[in-house]
């Protein structure tokens, strides 16, 4: 299974779109690109393997496995990038700005009932 996020850059934010096979899943923010640094950059464009993971902060969620210079980058709900994110991605059901969205929790649902049977997933991000 292939996810591919489409990127849409903005100083204060990246916004998204995840599909699969075409079809809009949800929407995505993350933080501004800044060269990749460490809790302050989104991750940079390219093809990742997704785990399935679970912690007591986040619940279920998705681990971008393998990104260049960064360990432990999530998918995982929230709806400000600047205040909640440290290089993570956030599934929105709604963008509503830069790097913002709502009902964040009700994208990840619907993320992790579309990848729930699969065991090899991968996200392929560009703009």
């Amino acid at each position: 299974m292939e996810l591919t996020l489409i990127r849409n850059y903005h100083s204060q934010g990246v916004n998204g779109v995840i599909f699969f096979n075409g079809t809009r899943i949800c929407e995505s923010i993350e933080l501004p690109w800044q060269n990749n640094v460490w809790s302050k950059s989104c991750i940079p464009e390219g093809k990742y393997f997704l785990s399935k993971r679970s912690s007591p902060k986040y619940g279920s969620h998705l681990w971008i496995r393998d990104v260049p210079g960064r360990e432990l980058i999530l998918i995982h709900p929230a709806n400000d990038a600047l205040k909640e994110l440290r290089g993570c991605i956030a599934p929105v059901s709604k963008i509503t700005g830069p790097g913002t969205g709502i009902l964040s929790r009700q994208a990840m649902r619907g993320l992790l009932e579309l990848v729930r049977k699969e065991t090899i997933i991968y996200l392929n991000i560009r703009s």
